[in-house]
């Protein structure tokens, strides 16, 4: 792919030609549907001839597509597949290159796709070059979208106990979820333990027929699900036989030492200050810990405070424990959610309630 005329001077539109016709309409999208979400939200016209494509519309914005369509196209040249949702973090990352530029740092734009191949033990066939920040697992090769989340993965790289705070959809979990099952590929790890605190959403589920793990299995349904997008189904049925892979509830983990292990506790901002010192202190020799929670969603009893508040004012400043807090940007579901999270935001702050990060005045 190459620029057809060079620099375009400014207000003038930019040309992009492609060199193999065969791969547009998989960068176009189904009834060119990527192109209408680069045009809805950089605010620019993007028109086809060909095997070109004009870009009009503000200096910014087309910078910013230019900078989109190229990585798009340069990831299905190198046998990815790009999806809406690698649009819409392709966009985030181009905008967020261009505020890093103007204040003299700098931000690649990556996208999120599938190998075409796959070994029985790791990441793609081929081990072709991954861009920065992404994580390799059997059915999937996992790429930041959007700068907050790129920060994420490298204190999951980095650090033995990282914290993820912020609102649904942000790929809190799921990002802690590839880094485990890619370091238990990799053999940095002996298993992957997945935990999350038994806590009815508000609701009163009553008594749940079948054995324990029927039991706890709907709490657990989202652990589960990450899992099976990055592992065969089999994998993870031989993983959790062996106990390779254990998914339970919070309170099974009392009294254990977790040596050799990738921890992931989910919805912490579910657990009593016990409980989080519990899980905390539970960690042994060559084991990591990521604690993924979102504070304005606390389903416990009034007056039961968060455990996960009281561990982010007790362990703050403390070498070695990683923060890093979403915010509604960094959503990566439908855009609609987006929306949604920003809402409920300015209400609370409005109401004065706590916000998304935990900071402010807290609801109990």
């Amino acid at each position: 792919m190459s620029d057809a005329r060079g620099p375009a001077p400014s207000g003038q539109p930019i040309v992009l030609e492609f060199d193999d016709n065969r791969l547009l309409a998989l960068l176009f999208g189904e009834h060119d549907r990527h192109l209408a979400r680069i045009e809805q939200q950089l605010g620019v016209s993007v028109t086809p001839r060909g095997n070109r494509l004009m870009i009009s519309g503000p200096e910014e914005g087309r910078r910013d597509a230019q900078t989109v369509l190229s990585e798009l196209y340069g990831r299905l040249e190198k046998g990815g597949v790009v999806e809406m949702g690698d649009v819409d973090g392709a966009i985030r990352m181009a905008q967020a290159g261009q505020r890093a530029g103007e204040t003299g740092g700098s931000m690649s734009a990556p996208v999120t796709a599938k190998p075409r191949e796959r070994t029985e033990r790791g990441g793609a066939a081929g081990d072709r070059p991954a861009p920065e920040g992404a994580v390799r697992t059997i059915k999937r090769l996992i790429i930041p979208r959007s700068p907050t989340q790129k920060l994420y993965v490298q204190a999951l790289q980095k650090h033995e106990l990282v914290f993820g705070l912020g609102p649904a959809g942000t790929g809190k979990t799921y990002l802690a979820v590839a880094m485990a099952v890619s370091m238990l590929l990799e053999g940095r790890v002996d298993r992957i333990i997945l935990s999350r605190p038994a806590v009815e959403a508000g609701e009163r589920l009553g008594f749940l027929p079948g054995d324990m793990r029927e039991k706890i299995d709907p709490y657990l349904r989202p652990l589960y699900d990450a899992l099976y997008d990055m592992l065969p189904p089999e994998r993870v049925v031989k993983g959790l036989e062996s106990g390779e892979i254990e998914v339970a509830p919070l309170a099974f983990m009392r009294g254990r030492t977790l040596s050799n292990a990738y921890v992931i506790l989910d919805e912490a901002q579910n657990t009593s200050p016990v409980q989080m010192k519990m899980l905390l202190t539970r960690l042994g020799e060559n084991s990591r810990l990521a604690v993924t929670g979102d504070l304005s969603q606390i389903d416990l009893p009034i007056g039961v405070p968060s455990g996960l508040r009281d561990a982010l004012d007790i362990l703050d400043g403390i070498e070695g424990i990683s923060f890093v807090r979403f915010g509604e940007a960094d959503v990566v579901r439908h855009s609609l959610v987006t929306k949604i999270v920003r809402a409920y935001a300015q209400r609370d702050n409005e109401l004065g309630l706590s916000r998304p990060d935990g900071s402010g005045r807290p609801r109990r």
